[in-house]
């Protein structure tokens, strides 16, 4: 790209010359997908078309503000590329949505043409020389994002025929603005995806790498995300050889924040289990810490227990978990209704440590509520159930393919879209 392609105005020119030169102008600002760069290269060759002695694109940037009422959305002007005017004074103005003729024109979408700016009561002096002015709406996608800015040391300065060249480079130079956001946008997109892939494999490395084995049990446990990264968190440790410890946890929220918090609840667990603390001290210990680390509208639901095989017992504790689900030898199911309130919501909560036996032939799922609640193009739920009756159905199958059997039921329901949350089960069959 040329360094230097600014022209000297030329007088004289007709309609047709300045379209020829429009252009041309579109061409050359159309190669570059620097915004910054296209913008500069614009006001160095405006003026080939239109004379100014002052002249600026403005771009109107919007935020939300809490301290405003409800969030409300405030806009303001940012000069991205301007020629004659005082730097300082400038980045003083702050001109707003609807203020002097750059916000009148953002509001209305319509050019003007001021002849005279000091007689006309819109008029915000940005520049004491300035003596006619020429505004014209910069619109993509049915909306405006900024505004092309003349400004002249003459009266009477411009005519129509120049606020039609003026409307014409401002609608390329909307197009053009749009092709460097997209493709801004789409590098910022790859990016991300490139860190959540990193993301998903460390998180893939948190998961146990195989299931327990225990001498009479068949035991599976697997976790179905709904992003790159899931909340959902399940893990086995293996404490003597007839004893493992077993975790099913769903955290807040989803995607990269509920991912971290799951990894902390990990080694928080981890970390209490092989100290060898009771299930229900293990989650008074996490608990605490969990509430001393976490935002105050941030929670763990988690079930935890230690399964003693040569005894048949699970002892376990539940902070505010679906409810585990629990098949005997005969069919008969019921959900083991025991449990105190999530982790990390109070500081000083208590949790009690309560017993289960698994006699051979009955079967225990634990599960998260992405399964129970999702909805079909009806909005119905899942629901328990249901799911007592995927598991009833898939019981006589070994653990591993009796979770993946209630998986494709959850799809099956939800019309083959899937669940809208983070889906986890943990099944424990005692062998006959």
């Amino acid at each position: 790209m040329d360094q230097e392609i600014k022209e000297q105005p030329v007088p004289g020119l007709t309609t047709i010359d300045k379209l020829r030169m429009l252009l041309d102008i579109t061409a050359k600002i159309s190669r570059s997908l620097d915004l910054q760069e296209v913008l500069n290269l614009v006001m160095d060759t405006l003026d080939s078309l239109i004379p100014y002695d002052a002249a600026g694109i403005f771009l109107l940037k919007c935020s939300k503000n809490l301290i405003f009422a409800e969030g409300e959305e405030r806009c303001e002007f940012q000069a991205e590329s301007v020629r004659g005017y005082d730097i300082d004074e400038l980045s003083e103005l702050h001109l707003k949505l609807g203020e002097g003729f750059i916000g009148h024109v953002a509001l209305t979408r319509e050019a003007i043409i001021s002849q005279d700016v000091l007689s006309d009561p819109l008029y915000l002096n940005a520049r004491d020389e300035t003596r006619s002015e020429m505004v014209a709406p910069i619109i993509s996608n049915d909306e405006v994002i900024g505004v092309f800015d003349l400004e002249s040391d003459e009266l009477n300065a411009y005519l129509e025929d120049d606020l039609q060249v003026l409307m014409m480079l401002a609608s390329q130079v909307a197009i053009i603005i749009e092709k460097v956001m997209l493709h801004e946008q789409l590098i910022e997109k790859k990016r991300l995806e490139g860190q959540l892939e990193v993301a998903r494999q460390v998180q893939l490395q948190l998961l146990p790498p195989s299931d327990p084995k225990l001498e009479g049990y068949d035991i599976s446990a697997y976790n179905f995300p709904t992003e790159e990264v899931s909340g959902d968190y399940y893990d086995w440790v293996r404490i003597y050889d007839d004893q493992i410890g077993l975790v099913i946890a769903d955290v807040s929220g989803k995607g990269v924040p509920a991912a971290l918090l799951m990894a902390f609840l990990r080694a928080s667990l981890r970390a209490a289990t092989h100290v060898g603390y009771s299930p229900h001290i293990s989650m008074v210990k996490v608990n605490y810490l969990l509430w001393e680390s976490i935002e105050r509208n941030q929670f763990v639901t988690a079930f935890y227990g230690i399964f003693d095989a040569s005894n048949r017992t699970l002892a376990y504790t539940n902070a505010g978990h679906n409810p585990p689900l629990l098949l005997d030898v005969e069919g008969n199911a019921r959900f083991i209704e025991k449990g105190g309130i999530p982790l990390g919501m109070f500081r000083d909560t208590r949790y009690h440590e309560y017993y289960l036996s698994i006699e051979p032939g009955e079967l225990l799922m634990l599960y998260t509520d992405g399964a129970t609640e999702a909805t079909n193009s009806q909005g119905e739920e899942f629901g328990r159930e249901r799911l007592v009756r995927s598991v009833k159905l898939a019981s006589a199958l070994n653990a591993r393919e009796l979770i993946a059997a209630v998986q494709r039921d959850v799809i099956e329901w939800t019309d083959g879209l899937g669940a809208s949350d983070d889906v986890t089960f943990f099944a424990i069959k005692a062998l006959v």
